[in-house]
């Protein structure tokens, strides 16, 4: 009887369960969207307490500083570690109103937006005696000004009608052609500091770095492109398309070089510092742009770098000339390369990285600048944390991709960290030292134009229901168009796809799905051309011998871990 009456119920809840388990299913959804609207507010508070006490205490002047409600003209330090040769005479360019326009379309204020607009429209110049990082403003401020130029002239009609006629699409237009004098080089590299006013000084450092020269294109693309003037964009594709010649044999790319000869300076790369933009610009450039030649450099520099900097989730730094580990450290920058995975379809191994860096994030509550991965310990000197935006800018996107709630209970811990840490009276202040939470007098501008931005669209994506934006560096959206495509391709790739060709076919062919070892020949049905796998990482000796797991790399026909065994050998044995 008992068991006959089990039975009823278990036919019962059979009968009901679609009912029971689409209101279970519902009450989530709902929980969850209720979740995501009250973090949206939260970060909303968070812009509009940081753009404020900008507004109030340092506009028109570049940054604020909250600690102490001042400000600082701080576009000729960016970049400037030393602090040398800072202007005399320059007041600022009200950098950081710049860098909100784009914030302040996305948060849905396009009164404030018209506002700032008008007010940059009638004051802002760039014929200041002014020494500045080409790279920096590159990105901060030619940037944000192509982007607002661009939403404010598309269809939503987010300006009173007669109110804007391009002004600051001239006024980057001014800007552009004053950059074009740092290009002037034997090798078309450009300087990594220009006057504004003045070009490029007399004794003027050739030293740059690969991000420095090699992430140029996206702004000055667009710029050749909205106003028909080819100078800008030729001249930083004839740059990328020279440090790309000076590549090492294994693909790898150095830190630092020397403009004038076109030698390296600093062999050691990662993924970080100095040279993670560019890696992000040759992937973007081709979605912007439509051009081949940008993912073949992206797809070579992809592989290289998971061959010769991946270990396990993380990367490290290595001799571009041998592939050799230099440095085992962790860097705040490149908390971005999971949102780069996430765009070329390798969701399985940016969220394996992502939970690292959120890891470390939890440990110390924000996360430092540099921590040194083989000691397990922060580096003694770089132990602040400037209101970085990298992290959240990859949970964003992992989010977009995966749709996973997780994701979100990661946005809610950067945002209560921010607000636990860093919010002050005036503002939102950077943290000098991670361990004891000291805080320093600065806001960047790249809080509101990228931290903020990324933890609001990861709790309200509306901004992006319907269109195609690739993200700037610096966090400003530019417009995915068929128009600026030189020729528009047939599909995007959905993972780390390269084009074989087989005759006049053309198709989609994915290392990580074809799953092949290096340099070995596609079968016949596949075309002819080699592939050479991105998931594989060689073992650490050349004889596969090894005393821990750590020593071994990951298989490239399957993409699997390879483990040390009892006998001392990397291989699959787990899996036999």
């Amino acid at each position: 009887m008992l068991f006959r009456n089990i039975g009823t119920c278990f036919l019962l809840i059979l009968l009901i369960s679609p009912t029971i388990f689409s209101s279970a299913f519902s009450n989530v959804d709902i929980r969850w969207a209720a979740k995501k609207r009250h973090m949206r507010e939260k970060v909303r508070k968070m812009f509009y307490h940081a753009y404020d006490n900008y507004m109030t205490h340092a506009f028109p002047h570049d940054e604020l500083k909250p600690l102490t409600k001042t400000f600082t003209d701080s576009l000729s330090e960016l970049g400037n570690l030393n602090l040398e040769h800072l202007p005399q005479d320059y007041n600022g360019s009200a950098l950081t109103l710049v860098e909100s326009l784009s914030s302040l379309v996305i948060l849905g204020n396009n009164t404030e937006f018209e506002r700032a607009v008008l007010w940059l429209s009638e004051n802002l110049a760039f014929d200041v005696d002014a020494r500045v990082n080409l790279f920096e403003c590159n990105i901060r401020v030619l940037g944000g000004l192509l982007s607002a130029h661009l939403l404010a002239t598309d269809s939503t009609s987010r300006l009173v009608k007669g109110a804007y006629s391009n002004q600051l699409l001239l006024l980057a237009e001014d800007l552009g052609q004053r950059f074009l004098r740092a290009f002037g080089t034997p090798t078309g590299l450009p300087y990594a500091w220009i006057n504004l006013k003045y070009g490029v000084m007399e004794n003027e450092t050739t030293e740059t770095s690969t991000s420095g020269c090699g992430s140029l294109i996206l702004e000055m693309g667009v710029l050749s492109r909205l106003t028909g003037d080819p100078r800008f964009e030729s001249a930083a594709l004839r740059a990328l398309r020279k440090l790309w010649s000076m590549r090492s044999s294994l693909n790898l790319l150095g830190t630092t070089l020397d403009v004038a000869t076109g030698d390296w300076i600093e062999f050691s790369s990662g993924i970080g510092a100095g040279v993670d933009s560019f890696y992000e610009y040759l992937i973007k450039a081709y979605v912007l742009f439509g051009n081949d030649e940008f993912w073949r450099m992206f797809h070579a520099a992809y592989i290289a770098v998971q061959k010769y900097f991946r270990h396990g989730p993380w990367y490290h730094e290595a001799d571009m000339r041998t592939g050799k580990a230099t440095y085992w450290q962790l860097t705040s920058l490149q908390a971005f390369w999971p949102g780069l995975q996430v765009l070329v379809g390798d969701v399985a191994s940016a969220n394996s990285s992502h939970r690292e860096f959120f890891h470390v994030w939890e440990r110390f509550g924000v996360l430092p600048e540099r921590y040194l991965l083989d000691h397990q310990m922060l580096h003694p000197t770089e132990k602040y944390y400037p209101l970085r935006p990298e992290l959240a800018e990859s949970t964003f996107y992992l989010y977009q991709a995966t749709k996973d709630p997780w994701y979100i209970e990661v946005g809610q811990s950067i945002v209560k960290s921010l607000n636990l840490y860093t919010k002050v009276e005036g503002g939102f202040a950077s943290i000098k030292d991670v361990t004891t939470k000291q805080l320093e007098d600065h806001q960047h501008s790249f809080f509101l134009a990228e931290t903020c931005k990324y933890l609001y669209l990861l709790f309200d994506d509306s901004f992006l229901v319907d269109q195609n934006y690739i993200f700037t560096t610096e966090g400003h959206p530019f417009p995915v168009t068929s128009r600026w495509h030189e020729r528009l391709p047939e599909s995007y790739p959905p993972s780390n796809c390269t084009f074989a060709k087989s005759g006049e076919q053309r198709r989609n062919v994915s290392a990580m799905s074809l799953q092949v070892c290096p340099a070995t020949t596609l079968n016949p049905k596949h075309g002819s051309q080699q592939i050479e796998s991105a998931c594989h990482i060689p073992d650490s000796r050349l004889n596969h011998k090894c005393l821990t797991d750590e020593e071994c790399g990951v298989d490239s026909t399957t993409c699997r871990r390879r483990s040390c065994s009892m006998a001392g050998y990397c291989g699959l044995w787990l899996f036999f």
